[in-house]
């Protein structure tokens, strides 16, 4: 006894169309996270090479003899 073919067909769901939705909106999510984290890095980059030039210049104020006038 031979039985008919099943034939897949794919019949969007529900499911389906939330879960495409759902990846789009995460997607942007992710890429605002991102340039948000990005951000934060060049952030930290600015304020670490001010802490450091500030570091530089007091230790060069404080090793500086003082001047007689």
């Amino acid at each position: 006894m031979q039985g008919s073919p099943v034939h897949a067909t794919a019949i969007p769901s529900v499911t389906g169309a939330l879960r495409a939705v759902e990846s789009v909106l995460l997607r942007r999510g992710q890429l605002t996270a991102r340039r948000n984290a990005w951000t934060a890095v060049l952030e930290d980059r600015r304020r670490a090479k001010a802490r450091y030039e500030a570091e530089h210049v007091l230790e060069a104020a404080a090793t500086r003899a003082p001047q007689a006038t």
